[in-house]
């Protein structure tokens, strides 16, 4: 598959919330206009949508900046799901930190991905048996 650019819970805010989201935005902004220069597939994992969505009025800038920004919802295949099962067990992590394997589950399905994130602390155990998947702290 093509190359990715997966967004996490805090970097599909900063793009939805700029205005409210300073620097954070800014560099959300910027990974996202390179990722879409280069015609890589923008992705948010379906999961992290539990993160973000909190009803009608909270979620209209979400919906905004996944339909203007053309980015794409993943939905959460059986294989994505038992994939991030094993990533959480490898790290020895609780499943408390499910929705953070859900992200480096699907970013591992491309060829090639970075994830956005505003806690590359939080993935980084995750993300290491992945050599074709890099962070990207916004």
């Amino acid at each position: 598959m093509a190359e990715a650019l997966i967004l996490d819970s805090e970097a599909l805010n900063a793009i939805a919330n700029w205005s409210a989201r300073g620097a954070l935005a800014g560099r959300a902004r910027a990974i996202l206009a390179f990722a879409l220069e280069r015609r890589a597939r923008v992705r948010v994992p379906a999961p992290v949508l539990a993160e973000v969505c909190r009803g009608p009025k909270f979620d209209a800038a979400i919906n905004h900046a996944l339909k203007a920004r053309g980015i794409i919802v993943d939905d959460l295949t059986e294989s994505i799901a038992r994939n991030a099962g094993a990533i959480l067990a490898r790290a020895k992590l609780a499943s408390t930190h499910a929705v953070d394997a859900f992200v480096v589950a699907t970013a591992a399905v491309y060829s090639s991905a970075v994830i956005a994130t505003g806690d590359p602390s939080d993935l980084s155990a995750l993300v290491s048996p992945y050599k074709h998947v890099r962070l990207f702290e916004i």
